[in-house]
């Protein structure tokens, strides 16, 4: 399988600059304000972005490489769900998103001062052939799975949505992904929604069943379908644990006995987590939810999806709780996650996932790739993690499996 590591070189996408964490609220406004003024500038700006080396920022994927549905890819990059057309304002005035002008014109300030320093060097000599030595790789026979994969990017069935996920797990050598939630995302389903979600899953497992692998989707709220549904997706199907999303928060006593069967089942429990700066949304779990959940059922393995998004605060939040792993998906590929996380939690600890094709593998997989990791720690964290907490259900699935208590 060849592998392509230039981890979002050419800096598309929303997920690479993460202009939010800034932090500088009157550096963005100036920029836009400096925006509003393109009518008379760009014209003599545009020459100098052509030149530049991540020039291709303002010109987008080509039409031939573009999907229609909310994931778009090329090189590897999966471009965010959120990215949306371009507004009349923007693209009126220059063809180019909002986006594309607020990073190429960033782009272009840097560009012109290593103009003003002297040549470039030869790393930025050619946009068109990146220099593989540049970008880091996994360590030798380090095996990837993506623990955090979603069926919204591309386009048509499920199973078109799979082979579309497979072109680009290719490309980024990724040999498993775990699978959760249909294409279009239920924040909270009907016991019917339920069923449709998940058998959305089961249809892609059958397109590669040696690729996929699936967690089956619950919602608290109707435990007996969310029982069911365990019996039909895991006992007599494929699935190899728990997806919880958003429609009630994890620390309620309505999970527990969602949480039993997990335990008789040894089911590892995804759940979606986040601190957000405004306040999380009616029903969605933080880090410190989940630690209550843990607590309460401690033959169940946890994993903290996203971290808590803020990642300095989720890593903290689930410290002591011992049976909780954390998933690095979903967040900008920022210095000091992966780094965090295996300081603090050891490396035994933190499970990879892209969150894909919310974001793009490569940037996620920059996470880990960029951390200085030795071999035994990248070794862990893109596979052996996750292989063993699915370990125990992939023994008994073809045989007899636990039967409640």
């Amino acid at each position: 399988m060849e592998s392509s590591y230039v981890l979002d070189s050419r800096l598309r996408g929303n997920d690479t600059l993460g202009l939010a964490r800034l932090g500088n609220n009157r550096l963005l406004h100036s920029v836009k304000v400096f925006l509003l003024l393109q009518g008379a500038i760009g014209g003599a700006v545009m020459p100098a972005v052509g030149k530049s080396p991540f020039g291709s920022v303002f010109r987008g994927p080509p039409s031939d490489d573009r999907c229609s549905g909310p994931m778009q890819a090329e090189a590897g990059n999966i471009w965010h769900r959120s990215e949306k057309p371009a507004t009349g304002f923007w693209r009126g005035r220059s063809g180019l998103s909002r986006r594309q002008w607020l990073l190429g014109m960033l782009e272009v300030g840097g560009w012109t001062a290593l103009q003003g320093a002297g040549p470039p060097s030869a790393a930025f000599a050619d946009e068109t052939t990146p220099q593989p030595e540049l970008f880091p790789r996994p360590a030798p026979g380090v095996e990837i799975w993506d623990a955090h994969v979603h069926l919204d990017g591309g386009t048509g069935t499920p199973s078109d949505r799979a082979r579309f996920l497979l072109k680009y797990a290719d490309r980024m050598g990724i040999r498993r992904l775990i699978l959760c939630m249909g294409p279009k995302f239920q924040p909270d389903p009907t016991p019917q929604q339920l069923r449709e979600q998940n058998d959305a899953v089961l249809e892609a497992i059958r397109v590669a069943p040696d690729r996929f692998l699936g967690f089956v989707y619950l919602n608290p709220k109707h435990r007996e379908a969310s029982l069911q549904e365990i019996e039909r997706c895991v006992v007599r199907g494929p699935m190899v644990g728990i997806k919880l999303w958003v429609a009630m928060r994890c620390q309620e006593p309505a999970l527990d006995p969602l949480m039993r069967r997990a335990a008789e089942l040894r089911l590892p429990v995804l759940q979606h987590t986040f601190f957000r700066l405004g306040g999380n949304l009616p029903g969605e779990s933080s880090p410190d939810d989940l630690v209550q959940l843990a607590a309460r059922h401690p033959q169940v393995n946890f994993i903290c999806a996203h971290t808590g998004a803020d990642w300095e605060r989720g890593i903290r939040a689930v410290r002591a709780q011992k049976n909780i792993w954390v998933d690095i998906c979903g967040s900008d590929p920022t210095a000091g996650f992966v780094e965090m996380a295996v300081r603090e939690l050891g490396y035994q600890s933190v499970i990879f996932g892209s969150d894909a094709s919310g974001r793009s593998l490569a940037s996620q997989l920059a996470k880990v790739l960029s951390a200085g990791l030795p071999p035994e720690a990248q070794k862990a964290i893109f596979r052996d993690n996750i292989a063993r907490l699915i370990e125990p259900v992939l023994a008994w699935q073809p045989q007899q499996p636990p039967q409640p208590s």
